[in-house]
């Protein structure tokens, strides 16, 4: 699909840019100031150390592919990567150099599409019951637990046992990769990156947050707008994981999802088809971004 240019004054690209930074710093300060302390949050630094992305680049503006920027403030994107200088009868002006971002993301950008139509195309998981963080939590015993700041709701005999009386059949690879060693074998499937291509499906809960890691991956030809709506869906996410999790998050203001209950099951089912259906939005205008940009060899 073509993209076709619009051409924006400073007047009306500058608001959307502070707008977003706004929107981003909302997120990213308290993160940089607790790093500065020295201090964590089990969930909201979660999107700023498991992904790549920094939150100084989180706040920077893009306007995504076919869109010139006029004005001299325009001008210092000539110092960003993927930006170059054009002329319009409206003055000079920068864009995405989309050929140097095509040949320098070509392998992102097939991958992307690979993933994202994949998942979109197979039917949901919706009785996972988000065992992935407790098998990461199996055998604490011997193994430790990952948040070592954070109890275990159940204990380490509770937790063992949720996972032992529980069907496991995580699907996505970057939640299998950190469990435990006894509970490898006792996930169904054995994902790997080879097969992540196969076994991506739009329940997952991890898939849905990778949206974000689609969008930063295509950025600067994805929106700014549409990787912050993918950022905020993570974060929302991410907070659902969590209380569902094994830990005791009471002392950071959180309640637990029991998904070790009837009641809590039925209310982790409910939150995850909600973000599938959301996710699945939000899956569909990454894909056509990514779908619209060529594919080219470097």
């Amino acid at each position: 699909m073509p993209l076709t240019d619009a051409i924006l004054e400073a007047s009306q690209w500058i608001p959307q840019a502070q707008t977003h930074e706004r929107r981003a710093r909302a997120f990213g300060e308290p993160f940089v100031g607790r790093r500065m302390k020295g201090r964590k949050h089990p969930i909201e630094d979660f999107l700023f150390t498991y992904y790549t992305q920094k939150p100084g680049q989180l706040y920077r503006w893009h306007p995504g592919a076919g869109v010139v920027l006029l004005g001299e403030p325009a001008l210092e994107r000539l110092d960003w990567k993927f930006y170059r200088a054009v002329h319009t009868e409206a003055g000079p002006g920068v864009e995405l150099d989309l050929h140097a971002f095509a040949q320098a993301r070509s392998a992102a950008i097939g991958f992307a599409r690979i993933i994202l139509s994949g998942t979109s195309s197979r039917p949901g998981n919706f009785a996972c019951f988000g065992l992935h963080e407790w098998a990461m939590a199996y055998k604490s015993e011997v193994n430790g637990i990952r948040h070592e700041y954070l109890p275990l709701r159940l204990g380490a005999q509770g937790t063992d046992a949720v996972v032992e009386e529980h069907r496991i059949r995580c699907t996505h690879f970057d939640a299998f990769r950190f469990y435990t060693p006894q509970a490898v074998p006792l996930n169904e499937l054995q994902p790997s990156r080879e097969t992540q291509r196969e076994l991506e499906q739009p329940a997952c809960l991890h898939a849905n947050m990778d949206l974000y890691k689609w969008a930063y991956k295509l950025s600067p030809a994805v929106p700014s707008e549409l990787m912050m709506d993918c950022f905020e869906l993570a974060w929302e996410i991410r907070t659902m994981d969590m209380q569902a999790s094994p830990y005791d998050l009471s002392d950071w203001g959180y309640r637990a999802i029991a998904i070790e209950t009837p009641e809590g099951k039925a209310e982790y089912v409910a939150l995850q088809r909600d973000f599938a259906d959301r996710a699945e939005v939000l899956r569909a205008r990454l894909l056509a971004v990514a779908e619209s940009l060529p594919l080219e060899q470097s």
